[in-house]
């Protein structure tokens, strides 16, 4: 099931979406050509569970500075691709409901929520966790509330065959939250070893999920 488009107008212009996915993939050209390595800026740069608990220091910023840091590092093309193709669907009509302003703290606010989401599964962690994953999720679970029924474009593989469909947004994104917890459940404990922070998906889920009404401006919350 690969969603890519909505049916789903917006009034205003996206500016902050588009320029957040823009960001994301300049950050990741500069992880292409620096010669660092990923591996290297992951730690250097990544939020590590253990130092956004005890706020301890080992890297060269600040722990709390690392979980912004975090939101805009990726592991690889299918990583940044997947990211930014949900955040390209659902994004634009966050930002509509919320206004630009609020739109970005509202993003940053589900990236802080699912890093300690999944730290405080695993608190002792050292392993760094790094991409915009959190910070989106934070906008699918808004995107439920508000828009349960909004129409999405999804390509279903059949087998060897496959056909577009549109799905209500409540089937499209709760089908993804039953993978997260699965998968979760599943690889409790893998990350020692490095691997998917599924529970940071969680975190930044429920944070949005729980939270988005009070994120609306208040000439607007009757719509919703």
């Amino acid at each position: 099931m690969i969603p890519f488009k909505d049916d789903n107008p917006t009034t205003v212009f996206p500016f902050v979406t588009i320029g957040l996915i823009a960001l994301n993939v300049l950050v990741f050209l500069w992880e292409l050509v620096t010669p660092l390595g990923g591996e290297r800026i992951a730690f250097l740069y990544g939020a590590i569970p253990n130092n956004i608990v005890t706020f301890e220091r080992t890297q060269p910023i600040p722990p709390v500075l690392s979980i912004f840091t975090s939101m805009f590092l990726h592991g690889g093309f299918l990583h940044i691709a997947g990211n930014m193709l949900y955040f390209w669907i659902f994004g634009n009509n966050i930002e509509d409901a919320l206004g630009h302003v609020r739109f970005l703290v509202f993003y940053l606010f589900s990236g802080i929520a699912a890093a300690y989401g999944y730290a405080l599964t695993d608190p002792q962690s050292v392993i760094p966790m790094i991409g915009a994953s959190g910070a989106i999720s934070g906008i699918l679970g808004a995107y439920l509330l508000l828009f349960p029924h909004a129409r999405v474009h999804t390509l279903l593989f059949f087998g060897f065959f496959w056909q577009i469909v549109r799905i209500p947004a409540v089937v499209v994104i709760g089908f993804w939250v039953v993978m997260q917890l699965i998968n979760g459940l599943l690889s409790t404990g893998a990350l020692q070893h490095g691997g998917v922070a599924w529970f940071a998906h969680v975190g930044g889920f429920l944070a949005g999920l729980l939270t988005i009404k009070l994120w609306i401006p208040r000439k607007k919350r009757f719509k919703f």
